[in-house]
């Protein structure tokens, strides 16, 4: 009978690893309370990788700020650039036009000598051409109707052969450069 009692102690030390099994539920159970967060202190790790996240964007949000204002820059400065090539050209035909002028004056005058007629033509000539390797154009205003965005009125006249607001004359020729306007056509308007 004692082995009987013997085989049944063991039986008796069975509940004693039940216990131990609650302690351990319980004490997974209190870690899984000190992971929930607010109850106790973060993890170092999570706090520097939220940290560094932060971080990433600000400097993420500073680089395409950056990228566009550099963008911005270098469209303004084209820009820029090519409207002062564009008034640099302008300036420069200006200051070609008086002498268009007196060679067109000279072309007006009637001459014995040819070879001086010829000289001249040849000179007006080369300068219409430099003009239109610049993209400088003459405005057409003899018999147009009358715009004051590219003709200067200095006269005004009564004809019933030409029709309402018609450019009667042109005295001196107006250029234009592209859509610019480098000197108006100064003419004399009809009606």
């Amino acid at each position: 009978m004692s082995e009987k009692k013997n085989k049944t102690a063991p039986e008796a030390s069975e509940p004693e690893e039940t216990v131990t099994a609650e302690e351990a539920s319980a004490a997974q159970a209190g870690e899984a309370q000190a992971d929930t967060p607010g109850q106790e202190e973060k993890d170092p790790l999570l706090e520097e990788l939220e940290t560094l996240k932060a971080n990433l964007a600000d400097q993420e949000d500073k680089f395409l700020r950056l990228a566009a204002e550099y963008d911005n820059f270098r469209r303004r400065s084209q820009k820029e650039k090519e409207g002062i090539y564009a008034d640099a050209k302008a300036d420069a035909v200006k200051a070609l036009l008086p002498v268009y002028d007196n060679l067109e004056r000279a072309l007006k005058q009637e001459t014995a000598d040819e070879a001086y007629k010829k000289g001249v033509e040849m000179t007006m000539a080369g300068l219409k051409k430099a003009f239109d390797g610049l993209g400088v154009t003459e405005i057409d205003a003899a018999g147009q109707p009358f715009d004051p965005n590219i003709h200067n009125a200095v006269m005004h006249v009564e004809d019933e052969s030409l029709g309402e607001n018609t450019v009667a004359e042109v005295f001196q020729a107006g250029f234009k450069l592209g859509d610019k306007v480098i000197r108006f056509a100064m003419v004399k308007v009809a009606n």
